[in-house]
């Protein structure tokens, strides 16, 4: 029988569900937790566990700090968010000096993707 998850990693997402970054306490507690469309943190997809995942709107919102500003973060990001976005995911990086400087800005932003992914286009 096959399992939906890799247990590995759901035991690892629940451990980085007990420590989180600040950033991520931060944008969680002070928003994401709270906010009217479902979001979850932690979740696993695939082989990844992204930071936090809203099922309705198909959006991953990563919080990166520096080690994906470097090249080899660069490029584990890019193959990740190719795999993701296959799954019709909309992957959303934010780097975590925003949501320490401009934190009403990042939840504005988050906000307004959440509004445009859950509204029917018209054409």
């Amino acid at each position: 029988m096959r399992r939906k998850h890799n247990p590995e990693l759901t035991n690892l997402a629940r451990s980085l569900r007990k420590n989180m970054t600040k950033e991520e306490r931060h944008l969680w507690y002070d928003y994401l937790r709270q906010y009217p469309v479902r979001f979850v943190r932690q979740k696993v997809i695939d082989s990844y566990i992204v930071d936090f995942y809203c099922h309705d709107a198909r959006l991953i919102v990563e919080l990166d700090g520096s080690q994906h500003y470097i090249d080899e973060g660069i490029e584990n990001d890019e193959d990740r968010t190719a795999i993701l976005q296959k799954r019709n995911l909309l992957v959303v990086r934010i780097d975590n000096l925003s949501v320490n400087t401009n934190f009403d800005g990042v939840c504005e932003y988050i906000d307004k993707i959440v509004k445009e992914r859950l509204s029917p286009h018209l054409d």
